[in-house]
């Protein structure tokens, strides 16, 4: 089992180019099945989720050429199959996409149930809330999703909560349906908008992404279109974030520094100096970080997302600070293995009450899913000492070559599969 061992203490210093957003790859991946025409998608993260979906893909026909690990090419003329039950994509929680993406399309769709990470209660019902509206119906047996209609016909569709997943999911299904849609309390996240230019660029009629109002005309059918995903502002924070924590100085590239604005308010709030670029934002630490506090909220509130990494820096700023976790009520795992590595952290419901430390020593730790453990991993650059993360599986799920980004900043890294390897990491490093 593949292990990351660090030796803390270096701050990060330099540059690190952000990947392509995951999030925004997985949708626009499934909406390039929506067309008989070639899709060619660009800047996408070579990471394990998106290596799943597009095997997925391949799996009900599709005709799948990876140009390289950074961009795919789709046909969906080729498609001989509506039932998604690949083995893996049962891991990957994004795998719902295929539903609003194939009933568009084909007016009928089957999807194993999603899994992806144990980080609390993520409901399908405005999915299916949303699918019923559009004229399919919706069932779930034997584990999965099976959805159905004889017609898709546009409707007026009022969202219960805000919800990402389902607003995209929706627009799918509505941009091929016959008539006018309109999502009310839609989700405004970066990736929305970015689903619905890459609709837009195919043929769709898509007005107000971005906003909390959406409106669909119905297209009969789309073509091809070549597009670039945005950057992941999630991957940006979390290198924004790592700079802070071990009083770095980094120039985190490729980014859209608006998409990063509740991030760097944070960052500004603790003590930081933030420059900002047309494309990049630098972030320069301080041995002296200040306390705040935070909830989680969605776009364009404080992400959801970057709530481990926000804690893992407070655990080592001075003063008391409480994060507050508005969206998922299980994203508090990592809390215990920060402990062991000496935070001082306690968590009340769904808030964290931190009082700030000296500092971290190493342990071994256990990453819980995938931002925690990429909170974990900058618990491990600031500690005194080794620390191993297990379970880095997770990691990988998200963030594209991480621990070499990390080395490039001059983080002392590996990733490792035996004990043997972590002995010689230890005494390469000293």
């Amino acid at each position: 089992m593949e292990q990351y061992v660090i030796k803390g203490g270096n701050p990060l210093n330099g540059e690190v180019d952000i990947s392509g957003a995951k999030n925004a790859a997985l949708a626009l991946l499934a909406a390039s099945v929506m067309t008989e025409d070639t899709v060619t998608i660009t800047n996408l993260p070579d990471v394990r989720d998106i290596n799943v979906l597009i095997e997925s893909i391949r799996d009900i026909g599709a005709t799948v050429n990876r140009v390289d690990k950074n961009c795919v090419q789709i046909n969906g003329g080729t498609i001989n199959s509506v039932t998604v039950d690949y083995e893996y994509i049962k891991k990957i929680r994004a795998s719902y996409y295929l539903l609003g993406a194939l009933l568009g399309r084909f007016h009928k769709a089957e999807v194993a149930l999603p899994g992806g990470c144990d980080i609390g209660t993520r409901p399908i019902d405005q999915h299916i809330k949303g699918f019923n509206a559009l004229g399919a119906k919706v069932l779930i047996e034997h584990g999965m999703i099976k959805t159905e209609a004889q017609e898709l016909l546009g409707n007026h569709i009022y969202m219960d909560v805000v919800s990402v997943g389902a607003t995209i999911n929706v627009m799918l299904a509505a941009v091929l349906a016959e008539g006018r849609t309109i999502i009310e309390n839609a989700a405004k996240e970066p990736h929305v908008v970015d689903v619905a230019n890459m609709l837009s660029s195919m043929g769709a009629n898509i007005k107000g992404a971005g906003t909390d109002v959406i409106r669909i005309k119905g297209v009969e059918k789309l073509h091809g279109t070549e597009y670039a995903v945005i950057p992941d502002q999630i991957e940006a924070g979390t290198f924004m974030f790592a700079a802070a924590a071990t009083n770095g100085n980094v120039l985190v590239k490729n980014v859209i520094p608006k998409h990063l604005e509740a991030i760097t308010a944070k960052l500004l709030e603790i003590g930081c100096s933030i420059e900002e670029y047309d494309d990049a934002v630098r972030v320069i630490g301080t041995k002296d970080l200040r306390s705040t506090h935070v909830k989680t909220l969605p776009y364009p509130g404080y992400p959801t997302d970057m709530q481990p990494q926000i804690a893992v820096t407070l655990a080592v700023s001075r003063g008391t600070s409480i994060v507050t976790e508005s969206i998922f009520e299980n994203r508090f795992k990592y809390v215990a293995e920060l402990a062991r590595m000496g935070a001082n952290i306690k968590v009340e419901g769904n808030t964290a009450i931190i009082n700030g430390v000296d500092g971290l020593t190493g342990a071994q730790i256990s990453a819980p899913d995938l931002r925690a453990g990429a909170a974990l991993v900058i618990a491990g650059l600031v500690a005194k000492g080794y620390t191993i993360v297990d379970d880095i599986v997770y990691i990988q799920r998200g963030y594209e070559d991480f621990e070499g980004k990390l080395r490039g900043l001059g983080a002392m890294i590996e990733k490792v599969s035996s004990e043997e390897e972590v002995t010689k990491f230890k005494l390469k490093v000293g």
